[in-house]
């Protein structure tokens, strides 16, 4: 039974990028972007993650930890690559264009870890200091975490909503949608269009976004019994000890949050799992936004060129949607 529900859900996922989309497929990632001339330029490279690679990476937890550094590293080198050629069209300097090989994986690691730790720093370090230095509930475990939590999706919140007015994120959530819609249609079994794509939703269970409203909720019960826990044994706690303890497990927590999304995708029939996942679809209502036919287009182009022909049977053929019609 397991097996049949892994085979259901075809492990593809992607990312929004400038003026286009990414799409990851078990064996390539392809990013299709629209250049200013209107045409579709697509861009594959063979990848086969690391977890696939690496049998002992993929055990529960673990895998969720690398995938995600996995995920960032490439999505860094994607949003560059676009941002390369958006540059290109913006200048139309061929010298320029020359020059550009896009970015190494060590730069996209080294722009990963500033990103980590700024992450950290603004998302888990500042809600604990203000709520040690704002609130006297320190050794009450529970109440303790619930503010911080509280203080760290309201951060999250503020963070999402006002870059979502910038023009360029605007066109950025635009593709996310077309992604989404895109991804659907295809997990659907219907033929890749625009026109149908347009008939599914913007919000996936699977997203991002989803993914990190799952981290927050997840750390804030966590790291509400680690709390406990030190406080029992130790008798005691404050901010230096939390710092300690709480930030070498945040991959942990990142691992927690892979495994929930994935079980969640098995059972969105439960009334819990829905439960569950209704605040990462709530908050997609600002970080995916209806997209255009030809963004559409652009994001089809990029499912099909990651599929490539190892997945190939996977899409449904215009000429089997002829063959169902005639039938019908």
């Amino acid at each position: 039974m397991k097996q049949q529900l892994d085979e259901k859900i075809m492990p593809v996922g992607g990312q929004a990028v400038i003026e286009g989309v990414m799409m990851r497929s078990p064996k390539r990632i392809a990013t299709a972007i629209r250049r200013k001339s209107g045409e579709i330029e697509v861009k594959v490279d063979e990848f086969v993650s690391l977890i696939q690679r690496k049998k002992y990476l993929n055990v529960p937890i673990l895998r969720g930890a690398v995938t995600l550094i996995e995920v960032m590293i490439l999505g860094i080198k994607t949003l560059q690559w676009s941002a390369d050629k958006a540059m290109e069209d913006a200048e139309d300097d061929k010298k320029r264009s020359e020059k550009k090989g896009g970015m190494s994986t060590l730069n996209a690691v080294l722009t990963v870890g500033i990103a980590l730790v700024a992450g950290i720093g603004l998302f888990f370090v500042l809600p604990l200091f203000l709520t040690t230095e704002i609130f006297n509930i320190e050794k009450n475990a529970l109440m303790f975490n619930l503010v911080a939590g509280a203080i760290r999706i309201l951060f999250f919140l503020l963070y999402v909503w006002g870059i979502s007015y910038l023009k360029d994120v605007k066109r950025l959530f635009e593709y996310h949608g077309a992604e989404h819609k895109t991804i659907f249609a295809f997990e659907d079994k219907v033929f890749l269009s625009p026109v149908n794509a347009q008939n599914y939703t913007t919000f996936h269970p699977r997203c991002g976004t989803s993914f990190l409203v799952m981290v927050m909720i997840i750390s804030l019960i966590f790291f509400a019994l680690l709390d406990t826990l030190i406080i029992y044994v130790n008798g005691d706690i404050n901010l230096l000890v939390r710092l300690i303890t709480h930030i070498p497990l945040i991959p942990i927590i990142g691992g927690l949050g892979f495994e929930a999304i994935k079980a969640s995708a098995r059972h969105t029939d439960k009334k819990i799992v829905q439960l569950m996942i209704l605040p990462g679809l709530a908050l997609q209502r600002i970080t995916t936004s209806e997209p255009a036919d030809d963004q559409l287009e652009v994001a089809i182009q990029a499912l099909i060129a990651a599929l490539g022909d190892d997945f190939k049977d996977e899409l449904v053929t215009a000429s089997a949607v002829e063959s169902a019609t005639v039938a019908g």
